[in-house]
């Protein structure tokens, strides 16, 4: 494919003229509609997924069902999950799901082991973005493991809302996003419509106090 795209991603700049006609004759462009699993638990990783345009989600799902997001894949990013499982030779524990249109290049594994094996600089490419996805989900579980529900709701309310206070969510994307039961997230959202900070409807909440939802999150 045309080698363009080389350019989402700086560090790849760095690659010398044959690395760089390397990975571009090699990779693939894919396209993806939304709602579409790009790979599943137990499935092997074949291709090093470079995202260019949309989001990709990526969450696990317990034994019992719970799901839990683990990090969202932008432009110009990679995924994380499958570069470990290239390194390790070893199967999917996650799953991955276009939540928007997705465009993306597929550098199939065979050129991916190459590069790592001559190139310094892709090998910096490949663990400077894994080391700091790792941090990113480090946080994750520091805030599952040990921030009160209401603090992280109020702040993910926040975050996904939109300049006019709205959001468009049921309490099950938003149990999945902070990796708790529904039932969790709609007793709390419940509370904060009784004290007047938000407004529910189905499928959707407008927030009417900004203030005293981020005076939560900051934990005061």
């Amino acid at each position: 494919m045309s080698p363009e795209w080389i350019t989402r991603f700086p560090e790849l700049g760095k690659l010398t003229a044959s690395e760089q006609k390397l990975i571009a004759e090699r990779a693939q462009a894919i396209s993806l509609p939304a709602q579409t699993t790009v790979f599943a638990p137990g499935l092997p990783a074949e291709n090093f997924l470079l995202v260019l345009d949309g989001t990709v989600r990526v969450q696990q799902v317990s034994s019992g069902g719970r799901e839990i997001v683990l990090y969202r894949v932008t432009g110009g990013e990679s995924c994380i999950m499958t570069t470990a499982c290239l390194l390790s030779q070893d199967t999917y524990n996650a799953e991955g799901i276009t939540e928007t249109p997705v465009q993306a290049v597929a550098v199939p594994k065979a050129a991916f082991d190459e590069l790592m094996a001559r190139s310094a600089e892709f090998r910096r490419f490949v663990f400077s973005d894994y080391s700091s996805r790792i941090t990113d989900l480090l946080h994750v579980v520091e805030e599952v493991a040990f921030e009160r529900i209401d603090k992280r709701l109020a702040q993910k309310l926040l975050d996904r809302a939109d300049e006019s206070g709205q959001l468009n969510a049921t309490h099950q994307d938003l149990a999945v996003e902070l990796g708790t039961a529904r039932e969790v997230v709609s007793r709390h959202l419940k509370e904060f419509q009784r004290r007047g900070w938000l407004e529910l409807t189905r499928g959707q909440i407008a927030l009417a106090e900004r203030a005293a939802l981020e005076r939560l999150a900051g934990g005061t």
